[in-house]
Protein backbone atom coordinates (compact mmCIF):
# COMPACT_ATOMS: atom_id res chain seq x y z
CA UNK A 1 0.00 0.00 0.00
CA UNK A 2 1.07 3.59 -0.67
CA UNK A 3 0.02 6.61 1.39
CA UNK A 4 -0.83 9.62 -0.77
CA UNK A 5 -0.36 13.18 0.42
CA UNK A 6 -2.29 16.28 -0.65
CA UNK A 7 0.25 17.51 -3.21
CA UNK A 8 -0.11 14.66 -5.71
CA UNK A 9 -3.89 14.60 -5.40
CA UNK A 10 -4.01 18.29 -6.22
CA UNK A 11 -1.44 17.97 -9.00
CA UNK A 12 -3.27 15.08 -10.65
CA UNK A 13 -6.48 17.15 -10.84
CA UNK A 14 -5.03 20.59 -11.53
CA UNK A 15 -3.47 20.67 -14.99
CA UNK A 16 -1.56 23.90 -14.39
CA UNK A 17 0.11 22.57 -11.22
CA UNK A 18 3.91 22.42 -11.59
CA UNK A 19 3.85 18.75 -10.50
CA UNK A 20 0.96 17.70 -12.77
CA UNK A 21 2.95 15.82 -15.44
CA UNK A 22 5.24 14.15 -12.91
CA UNK A 23 2.35 13.02 -10.68
CA UNK A 24 0.14 11.82 -13.55
CA UNK A 25 3.07 9.81 -14.87
CA UNK A 26 3.81 8.32 -11.45
CA UNK A 27 0.12 7.50 -10.96
CA UNK A 28 0.23 5.44 -14.14
CA UNK A 29 3.01 3.25 -12.72
CA UNK A 30 1.51 2.61 -9.28
CA UNK A 31 0.04 -0.88 -8.91
CA UNK A 32 -0.41 -0.96 -5.14
CA UNK A 33 -3.57 0.37 -3.47
CA UNK A 34 -3.34 4.01 -2.41
CA UNK A 35 -4.71 5.35 0.85
CA UNK A 36 -4.86 8.61 2.71
CA UNK A 37 -6.43 10.12 5.83
CA UNK A 38 -9.23 12.65 6.38
CA UNK A 39 -6.75 15.37 7.34
CA UNK A 40 -5.18 15.16 3.88
CA UNK A 41 -8.58 15.05 2.21
CA UNK A 42 -9.64 18.21 4.08
CA UNK A 43 -6.54 20.04 2.83
CA UNK A 44 -7.11 18.84 -0.74
CA UNK A 45 -10.77 19.88 -0.79
CA UNK A 46 -9.92 23.32 0.56
CA UNK A 47 -7.17 23.89 -2.00
CA UNK A 48 -9.35 22.65 -4.89
CA UNK A 49 -12.39 24.73 -3.92
CA UNK A 50 -11.79 27.19 -6.75
CA UNK A 51 -10.76 24.61 -9.37
CA UNK A 52 -13.79 23.83 -11.55
CA UNK A 53 -14.67 20.17 -11.04
CA UNK A 54 -11.61 19.63 -8.85
CA UNK A 55 -13.38 18.50 -5.72
CA UNK A 56 -15.70 16.30 -7.76
CA UNK A 57 -12.73 14.47 -9.28
CA UNK A 58 -11.41 13.70 -5.80
CA UNK A 59 -14.82 12.41 -4.68
CA UNK A 60 -14.88 10.17 -7.75
CA UNK A 61 -11.41 8.81 -6.93
CA UNK A 62 -12.67 7.90 -3.47
CA UNK A 63 -15.92 6.37 -4.71
CA UNK A 64 -14.11 4.27 -7.33
CA UNK A 65 -11.61 3.09 -4.72
CA UNK A 66 -8.61 4.64 -6.47
CA UNK A 67 -7.81 6.15 -3.07
CA UNK A 68 -9.06 4.66 0.17
CA UNK A 69 -9.46 6.42 3.51
CA UNK A 70 -7.73 4.94 6.52
CA UNK A 71 -9.19 5.69 9.94
CA UNK A 72 -7.51 7.49 12.80
CA UNK A 73 -8.87 7.34 16.30
CA UNK A 74 -8.30 8.62 19.80
CA UNK A 75 -5.49 6.07 20.27
CA UNK A 76 -3.55 7.82 17.49
CA UNK A 77 -3.77 11.31 19.00
CA UNK A 78 -0.81 11.08 21.42
CA UNK A 79 1.56 9.94 18.66
CA UNK A 80 0.32 12.60 16.22
CA UNK A 81 0.86 15.22 18.92
CA UNK A 82 4.36 13.87 19.64
CA UNK A 83 5.25 14.00 15.94
CA UNK A 84 4.08 17.60 15.61
CA UNK A 85 6.13 18.56 18.66
CA UNK A 86 9.19 16.68 17.40
CA UNK A 87 9.09 18.37 13.98
CA UNK A 88 7.82 21.79 15.17
CA UNK A 89 10.84 23.47 13.59
CA UNK A 90 9.68 22.53 10.06
CA UNK A 91 6.75 22.88 11.14
CA UNK A 92 4.92 19.57 10.63
CA UNK A 93 1.25 20.05 9.84
CA UNK A 94 -1.59 17.84 11.03
CA UNK A 95 -1.99 16.11 7.66
CA UNK A 96 1.68 15.08 7.54
CA UNK A 97 1.62 13.91 11.15
CA UNK A 98 -1.51 11.87 10.50
CA UNK A 99 0.07 10.23 7.43
CA UNK A 100 3.25 9.35 9.30
CA UNK A 101 1.20 7.97 12.20
CA UNK A 102 -0.98 5.78 10.02
CA UNK A 103 2.15 4.63 8.18
CA UNK A 104 3.71 3.59 11.48
CA UNK A 105 0.56 1.87 12.67
CA UNK A 106 -0.14 0.02 9.41
CA UNK A 107 3.52 -0.60 8.55
CA UNK A 108 3.27 1.37 5.30
CA UNK A 109 6.60 2.93 4.35
CA UNK A 110 5.90 4.24 0.87
CA UNK A 111 4.55 7.79 0.45
CA UNK A 112 3.38 9.52 -2.74
CA UNK A 113 4.19 13.16 -2.04
CA UNK A 114 5.72 16.20 -3.72
CA UNK A 115 6.89 17.41 -0.29
CA UNK A 116 10.35 15.82 -0.41
CA UNK A 117 11.82 18.53 1.80
CA UNK A 118 9.77 17.56 4.84
CA UNK A 119 9.18 13.86 4.18
CA UNK A 120 12.92 13.27 3.77
CA UNK A 121 13.37 14.57 7.33
CA UNK A 122 10.52 12.63 8.97
CA UNK A 123 11.31 9.31 10.61
CA UNK A 124 8.79 6.58 11.34
CA UNK A 125 9.21 5.10 14.82
CA UNK A 126 12.08 7.56 15.21
CA UNK A 127 14.46 5.82 12.80
CA UNK A 128 12.81 4.54 9.61
CA UNK A 129 12.92 6.91 6.64
CA UNK A 130 9.78 6.95 4.45
CA UNK A 131 10.23 5.86 0.83
CA UNK A 132 9.07 8.74 -1.37
CA UNK A 133 7.41 8.62 -4.78
CA UNK A 134 7.72 10.02 -7.39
Amino acid sequence: MILIDAGPLIAIVKRDDKHHVECKSALGTIRQPMSTVWQVLTEVMFLLATVPGGQEQIWEMLERGVVQLLPLGADDVPRIRDLMRQYADLPMDLADAALIRVGERERIHQFFTVDRKDFSVYRMHGTLRPRILP
